[in-house]
């Protein structure tokens, strides 16, 4: 019961977060069930697998609710969407299975140079500049590939990908983030299916109540709290002073990202 206590805080955090800053919780999720994983004596060559497919499972539900969001606003632009899925689907499978054939260290260290980049964006305010249109139907699968196959390996929904390749492609702000949301529900689905059968390939024991590469009480358990906070973190972006709590959050990515390069040693 103690480990679903500290789900539930999680998820209670992730969501908070999620709802005040615009931002998915995958950089900070996939840290911190790593630790949690490891203080419950999971299987230690699997443990980054576990945290990676078990985030990708929770993205499921706050993807669903961000995409229902932005939708009902009119601001996901669905062409978008179709053309750029068939791609994102190909590269989410592709990068689950090369992660599934990938030690703990190699995905360690691809996470850890994820979450600084990821950290040092946001601190530095970087916006991609507009300097094209959009590609036509093969140029957004491929895009869609190398984002999918990206997001698979750091468990994210996408965002830090395809709201700066769409906001070059001269697509509106509003619009590349809402498209995006729409665009982490197949990237959470496809990457959760691939962390399923590659974790029920392996021969290795995983922990109970796991199906393949997700285990299923935490993924309960932080989606559930995720959902609950993410409304009062909307509200609080009209109260609190969010730069505050951004560079709180910033600082939090890179003591997470330390924090797992120091362990690699």
């Amino acid at each position: 019961m103690e480990w679903w206590l500290a789900y539930l805080l999680l998820g209670m955090f992730v969501g908070f977060f999620a709802g005040l800053l615009g931002i998915g919780g995958g950089l900070v999720m996939v840290p911190v069930l790593s630790f949690i994983f490891s203080a419950q004596h999971f299987p230690p060559e699997r443990i980054l697998h576990l945290a990676l497919g078990t985030t990708m499972a929770s993205i499921i539900f706050t993807s669903a609710s961000s995409m229902r969001a932005h939708h009902a606003h009119g601001a996901v632009n669905w062409q978008v969407v179709k053309f750029i899925t068939p791609g994102i689907i190909l590269g989410t499978l592709s990068g689950a299975t090369v992660a599934g054939m990938l030690s703990s260290q190699v995905l360690s260290i691809i996470v850890v140079v994820f979450i600084y980049y990821a950290a040092t964006q946001m601190l530095l305010k970087i916006r991609p500049k507009p300097s094209r249109t959009l590609p036509g139907r093969w140029g957004m699968v491929g895009a869609g590939s190398i984002i999918g196959m990206v997001s698979s390996f750091v468990a994210i929904g996408g965002g830090l990908l395809t709201v700066p390749f769409l906001s070059i492609c001269n697509v509106r702000l509003q619009h590349a983030i809402a498209t995006s949301a729409a665009v982490g529900f197949p990237i959470a689905m496809a990457g959760t299916i691939g962390y399923i059968v590659n974790g029920m390939t392996q021969s290795q024991p995983l922990p109970d109540y796991s199906l393949g590469y997700v285990h299923l009480p935490a993924v309960g358990w932080v989606a559930l709290a995720s959902m609950l906070t993410a409304p009062l973190g909307a509200k609080a972006t009209h109260i609190i002073r969010t730069g505050t709590l951004k560079a709180i959050f910033v600082v939090l990515l890179y003591l997470l990202g330390t924090k797992m390069l120091i362990g690699l040693f």
